[in-house]
């Protein structure tokens, strides 16, 4: 909580006030009256409403507010309810800030030394695993190293940071080169950056790729941090960027027994309007029907992004030997493989999706169940 924040309980008219130095507001009576902690009002273990809170009288006022002492308040509603609120709890309610690492932006000079874990350490040491949680959601992305390279291995490490989701290509795939593949992902030809599955509803949110064998010299992973080349496309392009942000586009995937089809745009954001990701994929999107006008301008702006997201100041690259494991938000960061050379060898990679919300909730088990918030290492 803002050291700024005090809350103020007024006995006359009744009222707590939320003071916050610069400017102060009034708590509403609804708003105080569904935070309710009496027993027969909240069940103590899933702290779930034992009432319909959306069933409380709009008119609803607060006849009582009595100091007890510091941190307690007595308070009496006009639907009868009476409760003595802890000012404590109310002032945690009011704190909108994240106890989760907020995302940083990086680009190519970033340290990815920083963003290399031991994947036995994560399954014995907590605080180790809570770090490489938090370069996860930092970053968005982490390599993991010394993952045994046995068949559906990747299956345990997606179930220790999250739930895997199953689609059309099973609960993981192969990545090698075949000819009768159902995706160019299974050619040794180079992949330029994108996001995997922009024509799925809802698109598979984290991305786990691990490396059994490679006997290239080719087929180098990249990466490029969406966030960060979008700050780049929006200073040069503001007009471009806001296209790309509002319209939608079309995403298409066709096999010989699936077809897949959704409209999005290819800036996501959140619901305050911010950049989170991209839905990004030459291969698989189709100019949206617009004016001549706009439809250049749509097209500038999208083959922009695609420059940016090459260009040596924001792509990484980097072998995937065998045993390493890279996973990465699939609407963030965007990834590619250079080409390779089938005849120097084998090159056979794993793959799998897991659900946006996973590492979240790791990292917050950790922190409730092991105190270990801030303790990082």
């Amino acid at each position: 909580m803002p050291n700024r924040l005090a809350l103020i309980v007024h006995e006359q008219p009744p009222s707590i006030v939320v003071d916050e130095g610069e400017h102060s507001q009034e708590i509403s009576p609804l708003w105080l009256r569904e935070r309710t902690r009496a027993p027969d009002q909240l069940e103590s273990m899933t702290q779930q409403r034992l009432f319909d809170s959306h069933a409380i009288d709009t008119a609803l006022k607060l006849e009582r507010a009595a100091q007890v002492d510091e941190h307690h308040v007595a308070l009496a509603f006009s639907d009868g309810h009476k409760e003595t609120y802890d000012l404590r709890v109310l002032a945690y309610e009011l704190d909108e800030t994240s106890h989760f690492p907020c995302a940083e932006p990086w680009d190519a000079s970033l340290n990815q030394d920083r963003l290399r874990f031991d994947w036995p350490r994560t399954l014995d040491d907590p605080a180790y695993f809570q770090a490489s949680l938090d370069a996860y959601l930092r970053y968005g992305y982490i390599i993991l190293q010394d993952v045994p390279t046995d068949p559906e291995q990747i299956l345990q490490v997606g179930s220790h940071f999250g739930y895997v989701k199953e689609t059309n290509f099973g609960r993981y795939f192969e990545v090698y080169s075949r000819p009768t593949g159902n995706d160019l992902a299974y050619r040794s030809v180079a992949l330029g950056p994108h996001t995997d599955n922009p024509y799925r509803n809802p698109v598979p949110g984290i991305q786990l790729l691990h490396c059994l064998v490679n006997e290239t010299t080719g087929g180098l992973s990249t990466l490029a941090d969406s966030l960060k080349v979008l700050e780049q496309l929006r200073a040069e392009n503001p007009e471009g960027y806001a296209l790309l942000k509002r319209t939608p586009v079309r995403f298409r995937f066709i096999d010989a027994g699936t077809e897949l089809v959704t409209h999005r745009t290819m800036i996501q954001t959140n619901d305050e309007g911010h950049p989170t990701g991209v839905h990004y994929s030459p291969r698989l999107d189709a100019l949206p029907l617009l004016s001549d006008a706009q439809t250049r301008l749509f097209h500038q702006a999208r083959q922009r992004l695609g420059e940016l997201l090459t260009d040596p100041a924001y792509e990484v690259r980097f072998p995937l030997v065998a045993g390493d494991l890279m996973m990465f938000d699939n609407s963030r960061i965007l990834h590619g493989r250079t080409s390779y050379n089938t005849d120097e060898g084998h090159r056979h990679v794993q793959g799998c999706y897991l659900d946006t919300d996973g590492p979240r909730e790791r990292f917050s088990s950790l922190m409730k169940q092991h105190g270990l918030m801030g303790k990082v290492a």
